[in-house]
């Protein structure tokens, strides 16, 4: 029997506060909201030509993931992560991660019960991901790359644990992106610090061995932190340059 109506618009509501949290997140994941920009509720809803009510709840829900921060009288900005936060980014996901594939190891089951994680239709999925994010990652293509790669991470870590973790999983990698894009845009050559081995880690998970999944992941880990290691250097060159001119 049909209702009086409140439902549906709360379902519509709820939606386009879903869509303009996606919308947003795609801008900062293009760089095209930067660090530290600033912007009320107001100029996003004109934006987007929707009401201030669900743009204000989708910004909520951006801050609450940590990509936003608030302020009560300045309205809203997107958040700077810093290349210590960036490593420790890092070093969270490598220990759920390795934590995730020991217990896969061991048991050859995921957390929660269901079908084997592993089907055909989940590995071809899922390969096809990480052909298309190596592909980019390979051409320096990061508009392409983002995409994928988070696809590709969301369908691995789904197979194999339950949705808590991977959902904890995707926000992590959301936010080492965020921090990477505008770094990296800034690279003239980016392409060698853009990790491409996401075909291997299928070529594991093909063959079964947990182990040899470990091991890539744990290469994809040390290569990220061997960039936040340039990114540091790079950083105390340019004080170290500044501190000198203002001598």
């Amino acid at each position: 029997m049909p209702g009086n109506g409140s439902g549906g618009t709360a379902v519509t509501r709820s939606t386009l506060r879903q869509q303009i949290a996606d919308a947003l997140r795609d801008e900062v994941l293009a760089g095209r909201l930067s660090p530290g920009q600033e912007f009320t509720v107001r100029q996003i809803a004109d934006q987007y030509g929707v009401s201030a009510t669900p743009v204000r709840e989708a910004l909520v829900d951006l801050s609450a993931q940590g990509l936003l921060d608030s302020d009560q009288h300045r309205g809203f900005k997107v958040h700077e992560f810093s290349v210590a936060d960036y490593r420790m980014m890092v070093e969270a996901r490598a220990l759920v991660v390795d934590g995730v594939f020991q217990h896969y190891e061991r048991t050859g089951r995921r957390h929660e019960p269901g079908p084997g994680p592993f089907d055909v239709q989940t590995l071809v999925s899922v390969r096809r991901r990480a052909e298309e994010a190596a592909r980019a990652a390979r051409a320096g293509d990061l508009d392409i790359l983002i995409g994928y790669d988070l696809r590709f991470w969301r369908e691995l870590s789904a197979a194999v644990s339950n949705r808590y973790v991977s959902d904890f999983l995707h926000r992590l990698r959301v936010q080492a992106w965020v921090f990477a894009v505008p770094r990296l845009r800034s690279d003239p050559d980016p392409a060698p610090w853009l990790w491409s081995g996401h075909a291997r880690i299928v070529d594991a998970v093909t063959r079964g061995d947990a182990r040899g999944v470990r091991d890539e992941i744990a290469a994809c880990n040390t290569h990220e932190l061997a960039w936040a290691d340039r990114l540091e250097r790079r950083e105390k060159r340019g004080r170290e340059g500044q501190e000198h001119q203002e001598r």
